[in-house]
């Protein structure tokens, strides 16, 4: 009987993290002529979100920013998800590092 009720417990666990995960912030950030759109984003503070990046550009693009802690290849035609930690209020910069005169954007936490 102790097996059944682990078992259970383990399941009902294993609904309630997924439908944690889903109440977080989702962000959608496009690449496109080597520009990030929207070059602004902006999350609420001490808040985990997601935040997915679609490379619509016919050639990759690195998604980088040092003070987020992400360094990603986002290939030609496709897209990357990242899960963003809890933030402090503040502005966190990115680039894009193969086209980082024109790929630059930052996410505003308040």
């Amino acid at each position: 009987m102790t097996n059944i009720k682990s078992m259970a417990l383990a399941l009902i666990a294993g609904a309630i993290i997924p439908g944690a995960a889903l109440a977080q912030d989702s962000l959608s950030l496009t690449i496109k002529d080597h520009k990030f759109d929207p070059a602004e984003l902006r999350i609420p503070a001490d808040k985990a979100a997601t935040l997915v990046v679609k490379n619509l550009d016919p050639t990759p693009e690195e998604f980088e920013s040092k003070p987020l802690r992400i360094e990603k290849i986002v290939p030609p035609n496709s897209e990357a998800s990242f899960t963003l930690r809890p933030l402090k209020p503040g502005r966190y910069k990115f680039f894009g590092e193969f086209h980082e005169d024109t790929a630059r954007g930052e996410i505003v936490v308040e």
